[in-house]
């Protein structure tokens, strides 16, 4: 039976985005398939057990809540020790940012494994000198790692392209939560449209919310997503005199953004920066009529089962378009045959499991 570490996230249960939604279903699947799986948690986070759903859960001090962002490195090296003392048969590393950085304290029997960001250093949020380091974090992420995992078929290649180096091309998963024979296509009794984001540029919320005040559109525009940053405080002052712009702060109920994304008119998915993003693939598993943004990873996962836009303009012109019934219903159905075929967790965990066994072996041969 193997033992496998996962670092690089804030803990699970999930309550704060990406990594975290994979390492709650990855670390449940393997467990069930017999291994020995522990998931690093930060000492903040809610859920203080020692165990969920058979997985371990290893409490570490992350001084992030004090020091703001730098802590992040904190807390990752505070993993990585406690990390080496355990002596894990696969180390399993979900990002870089602020990890890469301990790469030369990565246990040296251990497998590891490195999920690969997307393009951090194109994150709007960045200056010039963040930016910079995040490409050399990057480096890093390649030299002290032996295997490595790319979530979108744009980030393999460029790693085979910039490094020299095969990876290993495992998207995201999700449930099917909607209800195929049940609601009609009614939206709603007061239409609305949606976007559940974090409050960041690179997500081009921003962009979607000038094209909501551009149109005639008498919908509401549901922003969900914490607003407490710097640029989520802008945005709501921004759009304050807007009255069909409502910002209705974090839903961390997934049943409940389930339904709100399955009966909005529109699901505004401006994403542009990273991999496969798990809020488009949820998206689509709800039954939601998605408009990404136009970029080869959310083309990538959405094909011809959405609407895309690169400007505040197509975004208006989404909204004032005449959606035909006969069409939402090819998306629906299309998006609900890709996500269960493509996108099912049972899936997506047995490629982990391949891969992780095959890294393995060939490490121990």
């Amino acid at each position: 039976m193997l033992r496998i570490g996962i670092i690089g996230t804030r803990g699970i249960p999930n309550h704060y985005g990406g990594f975290e939604q994979l390492a709650q279903h990855l670390s449940a699947g393997l467990v069930k398939k017999g291994f020995e799986v522990s998931v690093y948690n930060s000492h903040n986070h809610p859920y203080t057990a020692d165990q969920w759903n058979g997985v371990n859960i290893i409490h570490c001090y992350d001084p992030e809540y004090i020091a703001g962002t730098v802590g992040q490195f904190g807390y990752d090296l505070n993993c990585t020790i406690d990390a080496r003392r355990r002596k894990f048969d696969i180390l399993l590393i979900l990002g870089y940012t602020s990890s890469s950085v301990w790469g030369w304290l990565y246990p040296g029997k251990t497998v590891c494994i490195n999920h690969m960001d997307g393009h951090e250093w194109e994150r709007q949020k960045y200056n010039g000198i963040t930016r910079h380091f995040l490409k050399y974090a990057e480096k890093l992420a390649i030299r002290f790692s032996q295997f490595y995992i790319s979530d979108a078929l744009a980030i393999r290649e460029y790693l085979r392209e910039k490094y020299a180096v095969d990876s290993a091309y495992i998207t995201y998963g999700a449930d099917i939560t909607y209800a195929e024979n049940g609601d009609p296509d009614v939206v709603s009794k007061e239409p609305y449209y949606l976007l559940i984001a974090r409050m960041e540029k690179e997500n081009n919320i921003e962009m979607i919310l000038d094209g909501m005040r551009l149109s005639n559109s008498p919908n509401r525009f549901l922003v969900i997503g914490n607003t407490q940053n710097r640029f989520g405080r802008y945005l709501v002052n921004k759009y304050r005199d807007d009255p069909r712009i409502q910002f209705k702060g974090s839903i961390y109920d997934q049943s409940l953004t389930g339904k709100l994304k399955r009966n909005c008119v529109l699901y505004f998915h401006g994403h542009s920066v990273g991999g496969t993003n798990p809020s488009l693939l949820e998206a689509m598993a709800s039954g939601a009529i998605v408009c990404a943004n136009d970029n080869v990873f959310n083309r990538d996962i959405l094909q011809d089962g959405g609407y895309y836009f690169s400007s505040a303009g197509g975004v208006k012109t989404l909204m004032e378009s005449v959606l035909l019934p006969q069409n939402r219903a090819k998306m629906r159905q299309q998006n609900l045959t890709r996500t269960r075929e493509l996108f099912n967790w049972p899936a997506i965990i047995n490629s982990y499991e391949s891969f992780i066994v095959d890294c393995y072996k060939q490490k121990n041969t």
